[in-house]
């Protein structure tokens, strides 16, 4: 593993992308950050500027209006980036497949690299796919 790497995977900053969620994911991803989970000790900081993260968390269903902007925001993110579909909905759609205002999954906008499913998912569970993630980004070269 060389330095880049290992710089890459001890600090995550994380820009959050809410394509049109019904909340309970951003109020769990929240509970990440107080005193209780506490994922700043890990080097995991929410950014508020796509141009200075190292990961794309995406909650909710893409519709047509948050499809373009998914797009948009990927290609502002620094490269190597991480993308992390959070939830159910942004993991498959659930019950939104059918719906005329859900074109496609986040997968099919972006490349994803992990799926933390869930309704909303626990913080624990969260904690747990980002620590696959970090062993993956490791084990690339």
């Amino acid at each position: 593993m060389d330095i880049k790497t290992e710089a890459f995977t001890k600090s995550l900053w994380v820009f959050h992308a809410a394509c049109s969620p019904c909340n309970n994911c951003d109020i769990e991803i929240l509970d990440c950050l107080t005193p209780r989970h506490d994922v700043e000790r890990f080097g995991i900081v929410l950014v508020g500027s796509v141009r200075h993260a190292d990961v794309l968390l995406v909650t909710g269903v893409p519709n047509f209006k948050t499809k373009e902007t998914l797009k948009k925001l990927y290609s502002q993110v620094p490269k190597p980036c991480l993308v992390i579909a959070v939830g159910s909905c942004a993991c498959g759609r659930v019950m939104f497949r059918d719906s005329y205002n859900s074109p496609c999954s986040v997968d099919e906008i972006v490349p994803v690299d992990a799926y933390i499913p869930g309704c909303p998912p626990k913080p624990e569970a969260m904690i747990a796919g980002i620590v696959k993630l970090i062993v993956k980004a490791r084990s690339k070269k």
